[in-house]
């Protein structure tokens, strides 16, 4: 059985044929897609460095697997892993302070109208960056109507106006 999969799928290295790369692509993506299901909507949902850390390391742990250049179940099995710890340490966030490590938190840009400069500095969002989310998020041209604004986990800026 070992050796007829092994035929299907090519040996794990760079000596397989393109009709085996498209077998294991089209494994591979069945597979990842039914992982990323059943791993949690967050997954890709958001872009908290948690959530990228681990497109990132998928991307690169399946790539491999598609071209030989990994063992292809030893790939999957990894892929598997990644996002069983990615949702284990997504569950302990919400649960202790390492969300913060994690996730990070939120920035505040602008307090009652005022620029928070030393933040806008430290976090390297200019003036236009502000205004861009200003007119975009709070609707609103004047700082004046502004009650905060926030720079958020995800890198977006949000921004709440006064009533």
């Amino acid at each position: 059985m070992e050796e007829a999969i092994r035929d299907i799928i090519g040996p794990d290295s760079n000596a397989i044929a393109w009709w085996q790369m498209v077998i294991r692509g089209i494994i591979t993506f069945i597979f990842t897609l039914v992982l990323v299901r059943a791993g949690d909507k967050r997954i890709f949902g958001k872009t908290a460095a948690l959530d990228i850390v681990l497109g990132i390391i998928l991307g690169s742990i399946l790539s491999r697997a598609i071209t030989g250049n990994a063992p292809f179940f030893g790939a999957l099995i990894t892929s598997a892993v990644m996002v069983t710890f990615h949702w284990l340490l997504a569950k302990w966030s919400c649960y202790s302070k390492i969300g913060q490590i994690v996730k990070g938190n939120e920035q505040q840009l602008v307090k009652n109208g005022e620029i928070q400069r030393e933040e806008m500095n430290k976090r390297q969002i200019t003036d236009n960056d502000l205004y861009e989310a200003m007119r975009l998020n709070g609707k609103t041209l004047n700082l004046e109507d502004v009650e905060a604004a926030y720079l958020e986990r995800s890198g977006s800026i949000s921004v709440i106006t006064k009533k």
